[in-house]
């Protein structure tokens, strides 16, 4: 607010009134003050209203992606949980990679009763949280850091994953590994430098025409390049799908060409274990994301002013069968 008065050459006082709907303020006045608020991306907060004496704030607010996705659902039932024992509500926000939407759903938020942010951030610019727009609101990332802002992030070990899942196909003798990408998220980022890493550790090359970039992260892209690869000359002896999406297309497609290529994927989802041939995964406890990061983030509503933290939950591989076939023979 000291910077509003500034821009508009009036009192704090002056600017108060006008953002409190007070009286007392001319309209020619109200006007240059409302100016500057647009100027400086200046919004009134809410929280500090709040937690003035008497007052408290109960609210959170959590911007997922697509809420249909489990992943996400996952992530939201788990901060539920946590903030109702600590008698927090939970304001949900479904934002799915829209930098604009995303912006416009959190200033929304930041304007409400909320004590603090849990976002999975997009891949746009983040800085605006830093400055006045962000209103002094703790913000906690999950999934995956933000651009812009030091903040909390509380994630899973991608890289490390992806090494895990590409070095137990390599221990099966194979060679000729495929990597399906989804679109240059963070996370998907990190898994394809983690299946470089195994090629290096066992010192092999990597066949660069494997390493498969969709132009979208849905089952249907999985699949027509599955087929694509599988009636290649020299097809992939096995496939490491870097997100549940991508390895039931996969899957899919393996089933239509009845190929026996080994298949490894990044996160679990339902009936992996029922199939034919239960799926192998690379996987952690999603739950426990939504845990740490709500959890993380009632200590940053309470004041704690530690520096930001960043915190890596391991992965672990379920070996169930697809992951553990061998190369055919010569």
């Amino acid at each position: 607010m000291v910077d509003v008065a500034k821009r508009a050459g009036v009192g704090l006082g002056t600017v108060s009134r006008v953002v409190n709907g007070g009286s007392g303020v001319r309209e020619q006045t109200a006007s240059r003050v409302r100016a500057a608020i647009e100027e400086l991306g200046f919004q009134r907060n809410e929280v500090a209203r709040a937690l003035r004496p008497g007052k408290t704030s109960t609210s959170l607010a959590l911007v997922l992606g697509d809420l249909t996705n489990p992943f996400y659902a996952t992530i939201a039932k788990a901060a539920l949980e946590v903030a109702g024992q600590a008698g927090y509500a939970v304001v949900l926000g479904s934002v799915d990679e829209d930098p604009e939407g995303e912006r416009r759903a959190i200033q929304e938020l930041i304007g409400r009763r909320v004590a603090g942010l849990m976002i999975v951030p997009d891949q746009g610019d983040h800085t605006f949280l830093a400055g006045p727009a962000g209103a002094g609101v703790p913000v906690v990332f999950v999934d995956r850091p933000a651009h812009g802002i030091e903040a909390d992030v509380v994630m899973v070990d991608n890289e490390g994953g992806g090494r895990i899942a590409t070095e137990h196909l390599l221990n099966q003798g194979h060679r000729r590994v495929a990597i399906l990408l989804a679109p240059s998220y963070y996370t998907v980022g990190r898994r394809l430098r983690g299946y470089r890493r195994a090629y290096r550790l066992a010192d092999l090359p990597v066949d660069e025409s494997l390493v498969i970039s969709l132009p979208e992260g849905s089952r249907d892209a999985a699949e027509k390049a599955t087929r694509e690869l599988m009636h290649r000359p020299d097809p992939p002896t096995a496939i490491f799908a870097s997100t549940n999406f991508l390895t039931e297309g996969v899957l899919r497609a393996l089933g239509e060409t009845n190929s026996q290529a080994a298949v490894v994927g990044f996160d679990d989802f339902r009936l992996a274990d029922m199939l034919p041939t239960p799926v192998t995964v690379v996987a952690s406890d999603i739950g426990e994301l939504g845990r740490t990061a709500a959890r993380l983030l009632l200590e940053r509503a309470d004041g704690s002013a530690k520096p930001p933290q960043r915190i890596v939950l391991p992965c672990t591989l379920i070996p169930r069968g697809s992951g553990e076939r061998p190369p055919p023979t010569a």
